[in-house]
């Protein structure tokens, strides 16, 4: 079988890398992390691999607005080699952090690609870190499995989806939705996302952002109501790397 090749960027202020590459290589990838400036100086080394991830954390300090540095940065030298890379079949994956850069470096849009969106500051205006309950409504979207419920963590203060024109907006790029769940989560909408978005996709479906870290659900012990990790079957964030994974088989 094919052992698909990720390469996973590094910045300033990313501190989920670790953790995240964990993730691939339990899924079956081979992964490898590497400093934006180094691909910055080498842009062809992005052909070699058939997965980009964009990993959590605050890169460059979230200086201007959450991952609006880092964005430009690949907006600006690598823009049009990001959008060859998913024409020729290739998978994008960005997570909180990850997910704001795509969305600022213009890889996801609200539908057209002048149909405007962008994170923003939470409604109740703070940093919100919890479990939430989360449904895929879209075939789309190869990286999940359409009906199912995910149970993932969130923690980010700028995750509040919001479009400039909702008359525009594509609702079958919303990839994943809030939704309400077990209880002891709390909120249904816990960041106040416009249609309860909490991750998107592309026309494609191989462009995931999203803002739940999936990669701190791989293993059923993780599970913040397990008792045994036997009472947990296959990690919601598990099964995400999982069918990226199994696009290259």
């Amino acid at each position: 079988m094919a052992q698909p090749r990720v390469l996973l960027l590094r910045a300033p202020g990313i501190n989920c890398d670790v953790e995240t590459q964990h993730a691939w290589r339990l899924a079956g990838a081979e992964c490898d992390a590497m400093h934006v400036s180094r691909l910055l100086e080498q842009p062809a080394t992005l052909d070699r691999y058939g997965i980009l991830t964009l990993p959590g954390g605050f890169s460059y300090g979230d200086d201007i607005s959450a991952g609006r540095i880092l964005a430009n940065r690949l907006a600006h030298r690598m823009g049009e080699q990001l959008r060859d890379f998913v024409r020729c079949d290739r998978l994008v994956l960005g997570i909180c952090n990850g997910f704001q850069v795509l969305v600022k470096a213009g890889l996801l849009t609200a539908g057209s690609p002048h149909t405007r969106c962008t994170l923003a500051l939470n409604a109740q205006g703070r940093f919100v870190c919890q479990w939430t309950s989360l449904r895929c409504d879209t075939q789309r979207c190869v990286f999940l499995e359409r009906g199912r419920r995910y149970f993932l963590p969130i923690a980010h203060a700028e995750g509040r989806f919001a479009v400039a024109n909702a008359e525009a907006y594509d609702r079958s790029l919303a990839a994943l939705r809030y939704t309400r769940g077990e209880p002891r989560t709390g909120p249904a909408n816990p960041t106040g996302s416009f249609d309860d978005v909490a991750g998107l996709t592309d026309e494609t479906g191989r462009v995931l952002g999203l803002m739940p870290h999936p990669e701190r659900f791989v293993d059923p012990s993780q599970h913040p109501f397990a008792t045994a990790a036997d009472d947990i079957p296959e990690p919601d964030g598990l099964a995400i790397f999982r069918a990226a994974v199994e696009v290259f088989r």
